[in-house]
């Protein structure tokens, strides 16, 4: 699982998701991607799911970029605890998404092929995305 190797601070405070992603909406390495269109929080098991489930379809031909590194820590309190006695213990790590941002890119498959396997990976991740292409824009 993707995580930081070391962070500043333990915990971190919710924050709010509202406005387009300020980088990370353009394609840079490879030829399609697969891009946020809301927000939302992706934790590491869903980045990997998605990771997974594009390589199996493709069966390891290309090349595939992970563009979002999960870099929130996120708490909980243990099951029936009473309320109080501070905030709980880091429990796993997310990336916050706004829309626009680029999840993955991919390089040296067919177009129908990579459209497949960008479908496959969104089943598999909490928000809304799309596919798109560098040549042409963008495809709903």
């Amino acid at each position: 699982m993707l995580m930081p190797k070391k962070v500043k601070y333990r915990k971190m405070q919710k924050g709010r998701m509202k406005g387009r992603s300020p980088r990370g909406s353009s394609i840079n390495f490879g030829d399609y991607a697969l891009q946020a269109t809301q927000c939302g929080w992706v934790t590491t098991r869903q980045i990997e799911a998605a990771r997974i489930a594009i390589t199996r379809f493709v069966k390891r031909t290309g090349k595939v970029w992970i563009r979002v590194f999960p870099d929130k820590p996120i708490t909980k309190k243990p099951a029936e605890t009473r309320m109080g006695k501070g905030k709980g213990a880091p429990e796993d790590w997310v990336v916050v998404i706004r829309p626009g941002r680029i999840l993955y890119e991919m390089e040296g498959v067919a177009e129908d092929r990579a459209k497949e396997a960008f479908r496959l990976a969104s089943q598999k991740l909490p928000i809304a995305t799309r596919f798109i292409s560098r040549g042409k824009g963008h495809e709903g």
